[in-house]
This record gives structure tokens, C-alpha cells and sequence, in this order.
């Protein structure tokens, strides 16, 4: 299991917000955990230093093009770009430095998946620079993956059928529990088990992590297959709960032991 960091942006500052507050209707519902000062680009800058990789950037909403091009210059072919990809778009973002592009909501269509959008990604920009954002939240015993900044619930259910067929597409999946991603309330376990065992490609894992217990789950539940993602619990977000450095040196005793 490695440790993978997180950019994420928000009206082109890096924020920790609450996932299911997220909405295109209402500014003021949205719950933000913690607004850093700090330029987007320092962060990557030290991931870079720190020798963390498979890292993501991602834009939420508009606003966010030129932090996000910043942190990518200041860690080139390190981090992975999320947030509004296109076909029209992807190649640029690679060029501008992404390692790879991460996509949702361009491969639905009215809350519909469209493998033909899927293929059009994949053809423009190749299998192993695609990932694929299968961030999800529970309608009654599926998890249905959510796109649109986690708005809008798709007939996509992630399970074994799936992620076997739309790895043909994509090398990675990356995905967010967005029932409690932002809320520090603990991991939802059922979902880390299912990954490990149904995906057949690497996935990270993002969602209410707390502490170092925590994380030490997500390696237990996952056997070792799903790479973590953590967000608002992090001391350079603003979280009590976890301190980056520990997190680093955990990531580094993984790799030494790969």
C-alpha cells in the first residue's frame, strides 16, 4: 500500500471540503474543512521533495486552471490532473506536466455511462495515462458511483463486472466514499474490502480517514492491493488527527519493502 497525496482545488485555492456538501445550486451549503494560504504549488513541491508518487490534483468546479498548471510545473510527471477532462483537453493537461488525467463525469451522459465516451478518452490519450474517478455513494445495497462533483448518482454500480470490464480502459481507479469523505467519521469498510478484491488494477482509496489506525485498516482491509488517499485529517490541511510526516515515513517503509 502506498500513500498517495492530494491537491484539491476549489475557486483556485486548496481546500478540504465536505463531499456531499458539494453543489452547483447553493454556494452557501458547501461545508469546507480547511483553506490553505499557501500556493498550491508549494504543496506539490513538497511531495516532490518527499518522493511521494501517484498523487492527484483536482480541480472542483471552475476557477482552478491556473493553480492546478502550477502545481503540476512544480512537480512534472508526478501528479495526476482531475476536474473537467475532455478529450479536447486531456493532452494539453499532459503536456502541462499531469502524469495522467482523471475522469468522471465526461463519460456519462444524463446520469448514464457511455462506454463510447470511455473509448474516446482512452484513444485520445492512451490506457496507461487514464484513470478513471469511480468515487461512489450507497443506494441500497450498490455502491452507484457519483459524478458532477458527486451530485449526480449514475446507473454505474462499482462492483467485480465493472471494474473488470472498464479496466480495459484505464490503468488506474481512483475512488472517493463520498458519504463520508470530508467528515474524519471513519472509513467505510465494506467498500475497501470490495476494491481489493474485485479490482484488478491498482485503486486508491479516499474517505473518512481519521488517524493512523485508520489508515493501517485500509492496508488490513485491502490486503495490501489498495493505496490510501487522506485529506482533512492531515496536519497540512489543518487536521488533529494525523501528522504528514508520519505519513511519509509509513509510505517510505512501504516502498523499501516493495
Amino acid at each position: 500500500m502506498r500513500f498517495r497525496p492530494c491537491i484539491d482545488l476549489h475557486n483556485g485555492r486548496v481546500k478540504q471540503i465536505v463531499g456531499s456538501t458539494l453543489r452547483d445550486s447553493c454556494e452557501a451549503e458547501l461545508v469546507t474543512n480547511f483553506e490553505s494560504d499557501t500556493s498550491p504549488a508549494h504543496f506539490a513541491e513538497m511531495y516532490r521533495r518527499d518522493g511521494l508518487v501517484g498523487g492527484h490534483v483536482i480541480k472542483l468546479g471552475p476557477g482552478n486552471d491556473a493553480a492546478a498548471a502550477a502545481a503540476l510545473a512544480a512537480y512534472p510527471g508526478g501528479l495526476q490532473l482531475g476536474g473537467g477532462v475532455t478529450p479536447e483537453n486531456a493532452s494539453s493537461w499532459l503536456e502541462r506536466g499531469a502524469a495522467q488525467v482523471i475522469v468522471t463525469s465526461y463519460v456519462f451522459v444524463d446520469e448514464r455511462f457511455s462506454p463510447q465516451r470511455l473509448r474516446q478518452l482512452a484513444g485520445a490519450v492512451g490506457r496507461e495515462r487514464l484513470v478513471l474517478d469511480l468515487s461512489c455513494r450507497r443506494v441500497g445495497s450498490e455502491f452507484r458511483v457519483a459524478a458532477n462533483r458527486w451530485q449526480t448518482i449514475t446507473d454505474l454500480a462499482v462492483g467485480r463486472d465493472s471494474l473488470a470490464e472498464l479496466s480495459a480502459f484505464c490503468s488506474e481507479f481512483l475512488v472517493h466514499a463520498a458519504d463520508v469523505e470530508g467528515k474524519q467519521g471513519g472509513v467505510d469498510e465494506e467498500l475497501i474490502a470490495a476494491l481489493a478484491d474485485w479490482s484488478p488494477i491498482p485503486v486508491t482509496y479516499a474517505g473518512g480517514i481519521r488517524c493512523m489506525d485508520d489508515v493501517r485498516l485500509v492496508e488490513r482491509l485491502g490486503g495490501g492491493r489498495v493505496d490510501v488517499t487522506v485529506g482533512s485529517a492531515l496536519d497540512i490541511f489543518g487536521g488533529r488527527g494525523l501528522r504528514y510526516d508520519d505519513l511519509v515515513a509509513y509510505d517510505r517503509a512501504r516502498r523499501e519493502l516493495a
